[in-house]
């Protein structure tokens, strides 16, 4: 397995702007991701390139002072804000004689300090090991290494290579069949919902958005909320009672990013199904982020990935303490609400979001009791 950056290794990150537009808000991700991830980080090297280099995605002479950067500073781990190719990985670590994690591994790696549900544990070593399959190509001497013997060491003349991927295979296929079974379990439980005409709702957006507050407002629950990125991995769901309304369960899932892994969107798909099965989805956005429209667009583009951008979607304005912006709604040509503006720090507009989802259930249930079989009553 690749070594992974642990608590209070001393970083060097490293961003390259390639021309892209939002590459400073980039690069502040990066550092707010090293610093949830528990690195300490001694300095940070930038570049422009028009195009990465084949070797070291760096260049020669970028990758050079990074090698002097890292031992001045005594650190341990290069950080990259980009994804690398395995070639241009194992390139850089021979050449720094040290660790380098790319985006997706340092991802990846606060999504195994963060995981707590057995489901969010197996959703996460599903995606370290999808990614790792890509990485083991002559990696390391001992794979050139022929092994002979039967059974689990592998048959005459199988290399170590061959085997390591052999047992990852297997591995994968154990743990797609474990979250299918859970995945199955989940659906029963909606269909259940269905039948009961409980509202499904979850809470998606960027992450350290504020969700997690808001779910813990409006559910009385005591889930971590922090700020910093990825504060909530595993989702949670409560049952709640709208006032002049009826019940809803609500669900808070895992915060997007921008380059979230497709290994890690592949693999929470159990979890991320909520929102797909979603009767209405409330999108929590930082108001006061002064790049919240990429940050939608994000968002936008992984509920697409999914297939949840067929559900109804409710833009939920958060932090208005911090923009400066007062409570309200906006309503779309058909009257609904599709805009609220609200602090789940302070509680100002709550009320607003449960006006919203007591408007929502009441139209919801008019049309599954026309549509309904007779077998269907409301709880």
């Amino acid at each position: 397995m690749f070594d992974r950056p642990s608590g209070g290794d001393a970083a060097v990150l490293v961003s390259v702007d390639f021309g892209d537009s939002g590459y400073e808000e980039s690069l502040q991700e990066l550092r707010q991701l090293a610093i949830t991830a528990g690195m300490d980080i001694r300095a940070t090297i930038e570049g422009k390139r028009p195009k990465p280099d084949a070797k070291y995605f760096v260049g020669s002479g970028k990758a050079d002072e990074l090698a002097e950067s890292l031992k001045s500073h005594e650190a341990q781990v290069a950080v990259f804000n980009h994804d690398l190719s395995p070639s241009q990985q194992r390139n850089l670590e021979r050449l720094l004689e040290s660790r380098v994690v790319d985006r997706t591994g340092l991802i990846l790696d606060i999504f195994a300090q963060r995981a707590q549900s057995h489901e969010g544990k197996l959703q996460v070593e599903l995606a370290q090991l999808e990614h790792l399959s890509t990485r083991l190509v002559r990696g390391w001497t001992h794979l050139e290494r022929q092994k002979g013997g039967i059974g689990v060491r592998g048959g005459p003349g199988e290399t170590q290579l061959e085997l390591d991927r052999r047992m990852l295979r297997i591995r994968v296929k154990q743990l797609r069949e474990k979250l299918a079974k859970l995945k199955q379990q989940r659906g029963m439980q909606r269909r259940s919902r269905k039948r009961s005409l409980v509202m499904s709702v979850s809470l998606v957006g960027y992450t350290n958005a504020g969700k997690s507050t808001l779910f813990n407002r409006l559910t009385q629950s005591g889930v971590y909320a922090a700020d910093q990125l990825f504060a909530t991995l595993d989702t949670t769901s409560r049952k709640l009672y709208i006032p002049d309304g009826g019940p809803v369960v609500l669900s808070d899932t895992v915060g997007f990013i921008k380059h979230l892994p497709h290994a890690l969107v592949e693999a929470f798909g159990a979890t991320l199904e909520e929102a797909v099965q979603a009767d209405l989805l409330l999108h929590v956005v930082d108001a006061a982020s002064p790049v919240r429209d990429d940050q939608i667009a994000q968002v936008n583009k992984v509920l697409e990935e999914i297939g949840a951008e067929h559900v109804h979607q409710v833009l939920v304005l958060n932090q208005i303490d911090r923009a400066g912006l007062e409570p309200g709604l906006e309503r779309d040509e058909y009257g609904r609400i599709c805009r609220i503006r609200i602090s789940a720090k302070t509680g100002e507009g709550l009320e607003l979001v449960r006006q919203c989802l007591r408007e929502h259930q009441q139209m919801l249930f008019a049309h599954q009791l026309e549509t309904s079989s007779p077998d269907v009553v409301p709880t």
